[in-house]
């Protein structure tokens, strides 16, 4: 059974960093390309970062997040984290985690449960 847990969330000043990390089970990470994705209130889910596999040499990003956000993953953890530095209001989202197809979409269909980051003064 695939499964994705996002922790690291929370409210932080516009400026402040934050890391999030997504621990996968039930399949093993080091054959996926793996990706961040949030979700605003009022829109949809979008891809906010992707890593390849299996050692994450390429890395791809939103352009709200190139400069700002670093991907990375550790496949003896089957985890993968986000580091944003420079957070704005409008980083404020559910972020998740998922697996990367090269058709755009994820290889499964389940999503965890978010966590969820606040920028805000």
């Amino acid at each position: 059974q695939v499964q994705f847990v996002e922790s690291g969330g929370g409210k932080v000043q516009p400026g402040g960093s934050l890391q999030v990390s997504c621990v996968a089970s039930g399949f093993t990470i080091s054959r996926y390309q793996m990706s961040w994705h949030r979700q605003a209130p009022g829109k949809e889910r979008e891809l906010v970062a992707r890593i390849s596999a299996p050692g994450g040499i390429t890395t791809n990003y939103a352009d709200s997040a190139k400069g700002r956000f670093t991907i990375s993953r550790d496949n003896a953890k089957n985890t993968i984290y986000l580091q944003m530095n420079s957070l704005k209001p409008e980083d404020t989202a559910t972020y998740y985690c998922n697996t990367y197809t090269n058709m755009g979409r994820p290889a499964f269909a389940s999503w965890g449960q978010g966590t969820q980051v606040t920028v805000s003064s």
